[in-house]
This record gives C-alpha cells, sequence and structure tokens, in this order.
C-alpha cells in the first residue's frame, strides 16, 4: 500500500512538474506576427535601428540621431548639424520603406503558417526575401554610420563614444581614453 500511495505522489508530481514548465514563447501566439514583438513592427515601420548597426556603433562609426541627439555637447558646426540630418533622412527614408515590405513578407510568412498552406519551395522564397530585405535594411543602417564619421573630426568621434559611455581601445589594446 505504501509504495502504490508513493507511485501515485511520485506520478502527480511529476504531471505537476511538466504542467508548470512554461515555453518562452508563452503568450506569443496571439501576436498579429507571431515572429516578430510589436516593438520590433514599430521598429521597421518607423526606421529604427533594431541593433542593425551595432558593427559601425560599437567600433567609432556615430550615428547620426545620436550624433543630432548631442549636437550641442559635440559642438556641431551648421554646417555638420545640416548635412548630418541629411544623412538621417536618407536613411530612415529607405529604411522605413524597406521596413513596411519586411513586415508585410513576416505576415505572409505568417499567414501560409496559420492557414497550413505553406510547402518547402514557398518557404524557401519567403525566407530569401525576408533575408534580402534584412540585408538592405542593414546597409542602410551601416551606410548612414559610414557617412556620418565622414562628418565629424577625430576628436568629435572621440567625445561622442565617451558621451555613450563607450570605452576605446586603440594602439594593440591600451585604454587612451584619459
Amino acid at each position: 500500500m505504501k509504495n502504490l500511495i508513493f507511485g501515485i505522489a511520485v506520478y502527480a508530481f511529476g504531471v505537476a512538474a511538466f504542467a508548470n514548465t512554461e515555453s518562452p514563447y508563452r503568450g506569443q501566439e496571439t501576436r498579429e506576427i507571431k515572429a516578430l514583438s510589436q516593438q520590433e513592427v514599430e521598429g521597421y515601420l518607423t526606421g529604427k535601428g533594431l541593433g542593425y548597426a551595432k558593427a559601425a556603433e560599437l567600433n567609432q562609426y556615430p550615428g547620426p540621431r545620436h550624433v543630432l541627439d548631442m549636437a550641442k555637447e559635440l559642438n556641431l558646426t551648421e554646417d555638420q548639424r545640416t548635412r548630418t540630418q541629411a544623412v538621417l533622412d536618407a536613411m530612415k527614408a529607405q529604411a522605413v520603406a524597406l521596413g513596411k515590405q519586411l513586415v508585410e513578407k513576416e505576415r505572409e510568412l505568417d499567414q501560409l503558417f496559420a492557414t497550413d498552406s505553406i510547402d518547402a519551395n514557398s518557404l524557401k522564397t519567403r525566407l530569401a526575401d525576408i533575408a534580402v530585405l534584412q540585408g538592405e535594411i542593414r546597409f542602410a543602417h551601416l551606410r548612414a554610420h559610414l557617412e556620418q564619421k565622414a562628418l565629424l573630426t577625430k576628436h568629435q568621434i572621440r567625445l561622442y563614444d565617451q558621451l555613450r559611455g563607450y570605452r576605446t581601445f586603440h594602439n594593440g589594446g591600451h585604454d587612451h581614453s584619459h
């Protein structure tokens, strides 16, 4: 009898433990586009960076949005402000247009899965389209950082990094940020 009670207790504990395991995706099944959070959708539709330019940002290639936000601290000239605004506007226009296309492609992919109408060929085609758009969006953001760096002095770039809280290392990794 003790073995039967012990067995039932172990079984009940196991079932309860399994029932309490939550998927990291829990709640995401209600999203309009399952693969994208609302924040990501809004970011794509408004041309936000979404981390696409980290390679530039963290390697002394300032971003135009942040440069404009710190224009006073960086002592930008009027010409630098005007040209930085032009870089930002061009990047944003391209990123928004591409972002709209990407969101639509993700919506189509989601619908193919939701309606059980997807096969390997249509999946591969949709993913290739999405990958191209992601690459184009990243290019738009990274190119803006390239263009921005060309508009600033070395001193302004060092100051930008300091204001953003980045440690900069040069000459074989020795810290010269003092």
